[in-house]
């Protein structure tokens, strides 16, 4: 689906784009089939590379910081980027930084940033559809023995969506000079998208817990074999303390990879680093963050030597970085919004713990507003957010108002181009199915509460902006990173982030 060489503009690659994502029926039956990520995605990513001109050593040329985890890579991928830029302006290297994430919060050309800002639609544009072109071009013919593994990838094929911006973020990167590119995987990290990178300068894996259940397994020691995926011969790799069970694995793993593998306690260097929010968790991810620009920059900049103290560009990388929908306050005259895109069982109870911190002390109403959609897993998480936050009021009230919406971002024009999503039910987000089946859950969890489900995201916006009470209403929008970015989108009436 590419469009004329004369019309190429960022909507239509956003189109092009959204072509490539598998659709709803497909995935549920490889999923009633038991069809799980494997090796034979990392081939095909290797194959493509080679249809766009590429080898995987090319991209060493990117020194690149390969990020895994379940909680806080995120977090942890923005404060090694800070870092590096930071460090980049006042000395020689590195001369430009990439950053690589997922999901976007409004726009997709979010996940792909330069020196802190997401490329311009008309870089993404040009960028998209000249990798959109090479593709189409490549006949066998052209190709090279180590294409041969590539049999059963016609000519003219894609990768699916989430490969494809990986791939498509190679590129960019790789014509704009970017000297030091920040990578988060998408999910896991043996069998992802990213984990071509055969020479990473660090690699890091943040805190490990219970999420993606289908693809990595249903335990955290299943999960943390995926996650150890990234460790690769030769290069420094970090984590944090986890629990026994995926302690066990990641050391197992990387005792078979020849990779050693060092467990980091929280930095005494981090004590007066201002970091937010001011909780254990953050300072485990900034304790990460500052292994992995060290051992970066030791690569990439031969002057760099890490002191007993961290350096001001270290310093002012983590107090000053920017990471939009994690434990973010937007104040208005009549609600202050607390936007937190937790989407797991632990990362939901810390937003909690979190948000009543922010409230304490203040009178206003508490309101929360929730969605996850197409993980069946996602009714459970209710009751940490629910007990959490009525565990903080001496009065044992918790939300007095809780408001179920879907990812449709607008009540009368329906989802922006950038949030189109086919992997989901159409009929369970128009008969709103999981919403119910929430706010069903929700009644039990507390009765007392008032429970609405609406069919939009600007929709559940209006409906806690119509809510009064004694002060100002405190909201609290939680659950996943599609609904935090379709809320900020709204709020902020922004075209991205």
């Amino acid at each position: 689906m590419a469009s004329s060489a004369s019309a190429r503009t960022y909507a239509d690659a956003i189109d092009a784009l959204n072509s490539l994502q598998t659709p709803f029926a497909v995935i549920e039956a490889r999923r009633k089939a038991g069809i799980r990520p494997d090796a034979s995605s990392v081939r095909e990513m290797r194959a493509y590379l080679a249809r766009i001109g590429y080898a995987p050593a090319d991209l060493d040329r990117l020194g690149v910081v390969h990020v895994a985890g379940t909680k806080g890579k995120g977090s942890t991928c923005a404060f090694v980027d800070s870092i590096l830029r930071r460090h980049g302006k006042s000395h020689a290297a590195p001369r430009r930084v990439g950053l690589f994430t997922s999901p976007h919060l409004i726009a997709v050309r979010e996940r792909i940033r330069i020196d802190g800002a997401p490329v311009s639609e008309e870089l993404f544009a040009r960028y998209f559809f000249d990798v959109w072109d090479r593709l189409e071009a490549w006949s066998p013919a052209e190709g090279d023995a180590a294409d041969a593994a590539d049999a059963d990838l016609p000519p003219a094929s894609k990768p699916i969506y989430a490969r494809y911006l990986t791939l498509l973020s190679y590129h960019v990167f790789l014509c704009e000079g970017v000297g030091a590119a920040v990578y988060e995987t998408g999910i896991g990290g043996e069998f992802d998208a990213t984990n071509i990178v055969e020479r990473p300068v660090a690699c890091g894996i943040s805190s490990l817990g219970i999420d993606h259940v289908f693809a990595l397994g249903d335990t955290v020691d299943k999960i943390a074999w995926h996650k150890a995926g990234i460790m690769k011969v030769g290069s420094p790799a970090f984590t944090v303390e986890q629990v026994p069970a995926a302690a066990r694995v990641l050391q197992d793993r990387a005792a078979e990879k020849g990779v050693a593998l060092a467990v980091l306690d929280p930095d005494p260097r981090l004590a007066g680093v201002r970091i937010r929010p001011d909780a254990a968790f953050q300072k485990k991810n900034a304790t990460l963050a500052v292994a992995l620009a060290e051992a970066a920059l030791r690569a990439l900049d031969p002057d760099f030597t890490p002191g007993a103290r961290l350096p001001r560009d270290f310093v002012d990388g983590l107090e000053q970085v920017v990471w939009r929908g994690r434990c973010e306050v937007k104040e208005e005259d009549a609600v202050a919004w607390h936007v937190d895109g937790a989407h797991t069982v632990d990362s939901l109870r810390m937003a909690a713990r979190w948000f009543v911190g922010e409230c304490a002390g203040r009178p206003g109403p508490r309101v929360l507003v929730f969605n996850q959609q197409g993980r069946s897993e996602a009714v459970d998480f209710l009751a940490s957010l629910c007990h959490t936050v009525k565990a903080a009021d001496p009065a044992g009230r918790g939300f007095q108002h809780v408001v179920f919406c879907t990812n449709v971002t607008y009540a009368k024009t329906g989802y922006k181009r950038d949030f189109v999503n086919h992997q989901y039910d159409p009929k369970d987000v128009a008969q709103m199915t999981v919403q119910r089946g929430f706010a069903d859950k929700w009644a039990v969890l507390d009765p007392a509460a008032d429970v609405v489900v609406v069919p939009s995201i600007e929709e559940a916006i209006d409906r806690v902006r119509e809510l009064g009470g004694e002060g100002k209403v405190q909201a609290l929008i939680t659950g996943s990173l599609h609904l935090v970015g379709g809320a900020l989108g709204i709020l902020e009436g922004a075209d991205a982030l």
